[in-house]
């Protein structure tokens, strides 16, 4: 069953990070070279928040599942709108191709997401050894997508032009709904269930929340209070209000026993630390995007690699490195660092892959070899922190929040990724040693901070690794 989930969202990553992976470019480029002409700077911006958005909407994909229809079957059917938007991508023209597309696949990846790494927490026993090490594996399905993903489009894209690639990343996600339609019936019984199903006296009540919401964000856009330069910011606040939101609803259920409820306040401190990753971590494609477009000599023996190539680096090094992470947590066991040690060490070595960048900031064009290096550091902090907890969402999970609590580490995804496109807006290709130096201090911080407290939080987690 795991190389099924493993199969699954390799294509779906395959679709998403090929996207993702040509995105920006996409915006930012003239009309002439393909693109729809945006400004640079509120083109990283709307990455940061389409990405916050695709995680923020992990709550939708698990509400629906933990209340409505059970991981399974959401699944399916977001693996649906994922295709269905990039083929919006690959055939509309202009804005309204572009806005509709990143809908359909932000809502599809959120239901996706959640669902399918709650599906993979079926797998396991939670006192299981070896949890940690399967999420890791799972994981390398993640990366393998992500790396064959923005191979493929980025080299369609300079060849073909940008809709080719998209069309691409609609081909990847069919394979993988068709593979999953074919062995979906071999999952346990455990992922039809609904651990928390929803009165049907208060489906109206339910219904009639979301399409005003619906009505609501239209018209905000249509009276411009949600417009492409701030919405970056609307994303920052709304996550932040949901987190604060679900914490709550969760805290407040009454059937949360003592250890439950302990565990839920470990998982805080978790948030913030996984939050503060993020928001380096993603600028993959938004800072990093603009480096390897404008700062980076890609040529290679004469021939100029696509910029957006720079992101299958790091998935690179998640195919050699997980399996070895993966065999590490198994042979300590029980004697492995604990997870506020594994995520304070993923912030201080992701702080250092920033104070790497300073060296080369005087350079006229910046070495291939030096951005390899510094995702070399970026894949080590992630192996730390990124397939580790998502395994602790399902170990601090209650009962009744199984895959809402995967969701919640997702918003810290989400959070993450939405200040890495506020972060983008201070990044000066003339002027970048503040800008790194910053950052990385600030990284390196938080990660001490989060060592110093590892024992109360160890004794929150009530017995949770």
């Amino acid at each position: 069953m795991l190389l099924n989930l493993f199969s699954v969202e390799l294509w779906e990553r395959f679709s998403f990070y090929g996207m993702q992976g040509i995105l920006a470019y996409y915006m930012y480029y003239t009309v002439t070279d393909g693109g729809l002409g945006i400004d640079q700077g509120t083109a990283l911006g709307i990455v940061g928040a389409y990405g916050g958005g695709v995680y923020l909407s992990t709550i939708l994909g698990a509400w629906v599942a933990d209340r409505l229809m059970g991981s399974e079957k959401v699944l399916f059917y977001s693996a649906i709108l994922i295709m269905a938007g990039h083929l919006s991508l690959a055939l509309l023209p202009g804005s309204a191709g572009l806005a509709t597309g990143l809908i359909l696949i932000g809502v599809g990846s959120g239901g996706l997401k959640a669902n399918a790494t709650s599906l993979v927490g079926t797998l396991y026993a939670t006192d299981d050894n070896r949890r940690d090490a399967g999420f890791s594996i799972f994981y390398m399905g993640i990366n393998i997508g992500g790396l064959i993903g923005p191979l493929v489009t980025g080299w369609l894209q300079v060849t073909w032009g940008f809709h080719i690639g998209f069309a691409a990343a609609a081909v990847g996600m069919g394979l993988g709904l068709v593979q999953y339609g074919l062995t979906r019936k071999n999952l346990p019984a455990s992922a039809h269930a609904i651990p928390n199903p929803l009165p049907k006296a208060q489906y109206g009540r339910f219904g009639g929340v979301a399409v005003g919401a619906v009505v609501l964000i239209v018209a905000a856009v249509v009276l411009k209070l949600i417009t492409a330069e701030n919405l970056k910011w609307i994303i920052v606040a709304v996550v932040i209000v949901a987190t604060v939101g679900y914490f709550a609803v969760i805290l407040r259920n009454k059937t949360l026993t003592v250890p439950e409820r302990s565990r839920v306040y470990s998982f805080m401190p978790l948030f913030l630390a996984s939050a503060v990753f993020w928001s380096l971590f993603q600028q993959q494609f938004t800072v990093i995007a603009l480096y390897a477009d404008t700062r980076l000599d890609r040529s290679i023996f004469g021939w100029e690699m696509p910029p957006s190539w720079v992101t299958s680096i790091n998935p690179v090094f998640i195919i050699v490195l997980a399996g070895v992470f993966a065999a590490l947590w198994t042979k300590w066991g029980s004697r492995q660092p604990g997870t506020p040690v594994k995520f304070s060490v993923a912030l201080v070595v992701m702080g250092l892959a920033y104070l790497t960048f300073i060296p080369f900031a005087g350079m006229a064009m910046v070495p291939l070899l030096a951005i390899v290096f510094i995702l070399l550091l970026f894949t080590v902090a992630e192996l730390m922190l990124s397939p580790v907890g998502l395994s602790l969402a399902t170990k601090l999970a209650p009962a009744a929040f199984q895959t809402q609590m995967v969701a919640l580490f997702f918003l810290s995804v989400s959070l993450g990724t939405a200040m890495s496109g506020v972060l983008a807006q201070w990044y000066d290709p003339s002027n970048e040693t503040p800008y790194f130096l910053v950052i990385g201090l600030v990284s390196i911080v938080f990660g001490v901070a989060l060592f110093v407290c590892k024992a109360p939080i160890k004794k929150l987690m009530a017995g949770v690794m």
